[in-house]
């Protein structure tokens, strides 16, 4: 089972003009949702709270396919909205997750090694981090290097957001941690050249191989992706696609690549998987797409 950790919030997207459509997203939430319509087996480790919303969510999760035993309920919280906002099929984001649960996710130690004790793949982004007061998020980077000395494998993208941060340099720092810790690094090379400063997406390939990843794939929009698995360098043309909402690009590629690769596929194809799935979804509104 591949395992996400991570926010799920409620998303308010544009749905014409003085309208907005209510859903459920979120950076490691979308793969697990892109996942489970991949029909891998694939779980959420994240907190709600126990008000309505939160039940609508966690029944969302469910009748998507993404297991929610991992998903913790507290008294004190509820979770965290955002509204998108599109100017030319570009998104920004105006969010409240102050009174999110998902920032205690990793309060308890002991509940993450049990959820992590039953997965093949973890998955984790630098949102995931970002949202973390800090010795919880130096506890789930302690379980995520526990479970991965016991057989499992980590996935992580760097999803750089400096808004949730108290500054770039530790953003930087804890992104970097993260990495250390990780077999299979996702980054987009974007925002690893305007927070790392790397020149070009080899750049940022060669950062993150020597932070010890042995996999790793540098998307860079619509621009061949470039990659080093299985030992060897490779650059795979992805053909143009139409963007009408970019929402979710990253997050989806990322689900269609984990999938290919758990399936067998070789690194090319599995990119070209990821590719076409994230052309498909940027061709619509909103972060999950049927």
């Amino acid at each position: 089972m591949i395992l996400c950790v991570g926010e799920c919030m409620v998303e308010l997207s544009p749905d014409g003009p003085g309208r907005l459509r209510e859903g459920f997203a979120g950076d490691t939430f979308n793969t697990a949702w892109y996942l489970a319509r991949l029909d891998e087996p694939v779980g959420f480790v994240s907190a709600v709270g126990r008000d309505a919303l939160s039940d609508d969510m966690l029944a969302f999760m469910a009748a998507a396919g993404v297991g929610t035993a991992h998903v913790l309920r507290r008294d004190d919280a509820t979770v965290g909205l955002y509204r998108i906002a599109l100017r030319d099929g570009e998104r920004s984001f105006t969010y409240w997750r102050g009174q999110s649960a998902a920032r205690r996710l990793a309060d308890d130690p002991a509940r993450l090694r049990v959820a992590f004790a039953g997965a093949d793949v973890l998955y984790l982004s630098g949102i995931t981090l970002g949202i973390l007061a800090g010795a919880a998020r130096a506890a789930l980077l302690a379980e995520v290097a526990r479970a991965r000395a016991g057989g499992a494998r980590v996935a992580f993208d760097p999803n750089l957001r400096p808004a949730l941060w108290p500054s770039s340099d530790a953003m930087r720092a804890a992104v970097s941690e993260a990495a250390e810790v990780s077999d299979v690094v996702l980054p987009s090379h974007e925002d690893e050249a305007t927070w790392f400063g790397d020149a070009n997406p080899a750049a940022t390939l060669a950062r993150y191989r020597s932070l010890g990843a042995g996999e790793v794939v540098v998307k860079d929009g619509g621009a061949p992706v470039l990659a080093y698995v299985d030992g060897a360098d490779l650059t795979v043309p992805c053909p143009p696609a139409e963007v009408v909402d970019s929402t979710a690009a990253g997050d989806s590629f990322n689900a269609g690549y984990l999938a290919a690769r758990r399936a067998g596929q070789g690194a090319a194809p599995a990119i070209r998987a990821g590719a076409a799935l994230a052309a498909r979804v940027i061709g619509a509104k909103g972060a999950l797409v049927d």
